[in-house]
């Protein structure tokens, strides 16, 4: 089969899209055609590599994977599942039952693994999963729209719903309105009957954000300290709740613009890892720093539920062949969609 892969750790220049080894369909899985496989900011980290990350190459990423039953492995329940049928897949897999499985915090696990990270994904022709992964895509929707909410909907949704505990008539501040966990987070934030900021890069994305639910949206290009903007708009409060994804370019400000006692959830690094931070705020406005990562198989049902009833919107930036992974990958790490970039083989 084809697959958009990679032999060594690097920049785009080590991708290739080239013939790999067709997977092989184990006890309890089955193996799925891909029709669509969105990106995600994860694909680039694990390309690039990390120490500690140790990978059976060639490697290919993907976790939001959307296609229909090739085949059934030994142990699968043929009366719930049978070849053809159109079905999304949870990108988290629990391979092991421990003390937080037991208490349904899967992704805490040290056994909870991620698709296209940890395992081979769905930037391929097929990819083999547990049956228990999962779920049938509704007729109206086609691959393309069913693959783009995936990973970033349960992200979004652990984040705000179960780490942070947003509350009606909270405020909630969204970092960079582009990326798709934040386009999904203005969504779930809002539907919690938040009051919503959000920061963006360009007149476009503002718009983009304000058609999501967004009732603020500043441009950090034309606003370098947009902290002291949303500390004068919130009455010199601060918001409740920060989304803050980008790390070591904004943790400072994002500390800077929570309101006393307020919670600034960290779920992901796109500037950096590493930054330094004044602590006196940390402990002199009783800030909580939460991170947050992936989800729960219960919280991928619950919140694809959300999705697949139009409570939340899918938003695709654009769809590309996967023969034109290298490209599209350009395009993410440049940072010109709002949503999602949707590779189809």
């Amino acid at each position: 089969m084809k697959a958009l892969c990679f032999h060594e750790h690097g920049d785009l220049d080590v991708l290739q899209y080239t013939d790999v080894p067709d997977p092989q369909v184990g006890p309890g899985q089955v193996l799925i055609r891909v029709r669509a496989c969105a990106l995600n900011h994860l694909d680039v980290w694990v390309r690039r590599g990390w120490p500690g990350l140790k990978l059976e190459l060639p490697h290919w990423t993907g976790a939001d994977v959307a296609g229909e039953i090739a085949a059934l492995g030994e142990g699968v329940n043929r009366e719930v599942w049978e070849v053809g049928q159109r079905v999304v897949v949870d990108p988290g897999l629990t391979t092991v039952e421990d003390e937080f499985t037991r208490r349904g915090e899967h992704s805490v696990s040290p056994g909870y693994l991620i698709l296209g990270e940890h395992l081979r994904g769905g930037h391929a022709e097929y990819v083999a999963v547990p049956a228990a992964n999962l779920m049938l895509i509704p007729e109206a929707w086609d691959f393309s729209q069913a693959a783009a909410p995936l990973l970033v909907s349960l992200t979004a949704w652990r984040m705000l719903i179960h780490r942070a505990r947003v509350q009606p008539g909270e405020s909630v501040l969204v970092i960079g309105a582009g990326g798709g966990v934040n386009s999904m987070a203005i969504q779930i934030a809002k539907l919690a009957g938040a009051t919503v900021y959000a920061l963006t890069s360009s007149a476009e994305k503002m718009e983009k954000a304000q058609a999501l639910g967004a009732d603020v949206v500043l441009n950090y290009h034309e606003d370098s300290t947009w902290s002291k903007t949303l500390y004068k708009l919130t009455g010199r409060r601060g918001v409740d709740v920060v989304v803050d994804n980008i790390g070591q370019a904004t943790l400072g400000q994002s500390i800077r613009a929570v309101a006393r006692g307020g919670r600034i959830v960290v779920v992901g690094n796109t500037s950096g890892p590493k930054t330094e931070i004044d602590i006196r705020f940390v402990f002199g406005k009783q800030i909580s720093i939460i991170g947050s990562t992936m989800g729960s198989h219960q919280d991928f049902h619950d919140v694809m539920e959300l999705v697949w009833g139009g409570k939340l919107k899918t938003v695709v930036d654009r769809v590309m062949p996967l023969s034109e992974g290298r490209a599209a990958f350009e395009a993410l790490e440049r940072g010109e969609q709002f949503g999602k970039i949707v590779l189809m083989p």
